[in-house]
């Protein structure tokens, strides 16, 4: 298999785009995508303050090191959830990511949910009645607080999300499968601050492969954690991925097209405005001044109100 644009040796052979390349070219040819993505949906511009979240992981280091190259200036945030899982998860992700920003000369913001909010993500959702099971909701939760928080007070003009194509199209999967208008709604490459207090929020890694990710992180010598989180044993989120993977093996560029398909579709008025059921119900939360569509205090602080409620004078929850 030789690479297309000089002959020599490939080390990828992308069927999805009919198209195999040597090294130098296909690390050439992953920062021409990305921009490109940038630029077809108007993410940013090189005038912008820019906030990558960054979990230790490859897409969120390897979106880093293009950004960079491309002369884009982004701060990161990471942010610890005391996830452990008899494999120090969230020590390991924390030092990847502080790792790779050192090497790099980069500014990273730390949040750690224990010390800031005094529990951890696993001891938060044991305590309430969300996650009782698997953390996943909480957590989901938490990390859009604390970014959106982060963006606001920082004075960052765009959150950014190192969501690739394969973790999209879980999504979308999903979303269809149960026709979730509110979600398909505003499900894309952005997502616009278009309420008080909202950041505005990009995927510039939305038509990538996780595939192409992984092995640009491999050809760059990115060092990163390589574990997936102990509670994604199981989620529906892998799930759909291995069902998208199947119909990829047999269908190669199934994936992108399902999700550009998707794009093109919304854009041409698929959906209808009325189907965001939340849009006319957000309010600012009395508490941390965020955007909801709860009532009264957001859910993220909410949370910690019921576990303040559930415990007695000695601090022990009460059964």
């Amino acid at each position: 298999m030789r690479c297309r644009t000089c002959g020599e040796k490939a080390v990828i052979n992308m069927r999805q785009h009919k198209l195999a390349l040597c090294t130098a070219h296909f690390l050439a040819w992953v920062p021409e995508q990305v921009e490109r993505s940038i630029r077809r949906y108007h993410m940013f511009t090189h005038d912008d303050r820019l906030l990558l979240a960054v979990s230790g992981g490859k897409d969120s280091l390897s979106l880093w090191a293009i950004l960079t190259r491309l002369e884009y200036t982004v701060d990161g945030l990471y942010i610890n959830l005391g996830i452990d899982g008899g494999i120090g998860y969230s020590a390991h992700s924390h030092d990847c990511a502080q790792n790779f920003a050192r090497e790099h000369n980069l500014k990273l913001h730390v949040v750690d949910i224990l010390k800031d909010y005094g529990e951890t993500v696993p001891e938060l959702a044991m305590r309430t009645n969300r996650g009782r099971h698997k953390p996943c909701s909480v957590c989901g939760l938490t990390k859009r607080h604390v970014m959106n928080l982060l963006t606001k007070h920082a004075g960052y003009d765009v959150l950014l999300t190192g969501h690739n194509l394969d973790d999209e199209a879980a999504i979308l999967f999903g979303n269809t499968i149960n026709w979730v208008g509110s979600y398909l709604i505003r499900q894309g490459p952005v997502l616009e601050a278009d309420r008080p207090g909202l950041a505005r929020k990009v995927k510039p890694l939305c038509r990538m492969y996780e595939r192409e990710m992984a092995a640009y992180a491999l050809l760059q010598g990115i060092k990163y954690i390589h574990d997936e989180c102990p509670y994604a044993l199981g989620s529906t989120s892998i799930y759909y991925k291995e069902l998208l993977n199947k119909i990829e093996s047999d269908r190669p560029g199934a994936k992108l097209s399902f999700y550009l398909s998707f794009l093109q579709a919304r854009r041409s008025g698929l959906f209808s405005p009325s189907a965001d059921e939340r849009a006319e119900l957000v309010h600012n939360c009395p508490q941390c001044g965020q955007p909801t569509s709860a009532p009264g205090l957001c859910i993220f602080c909410r949370m910690f109100v019921n576990v303040n409620e559930r415990l007695d004078s000695s601090g022990m929850e009460v059964l």
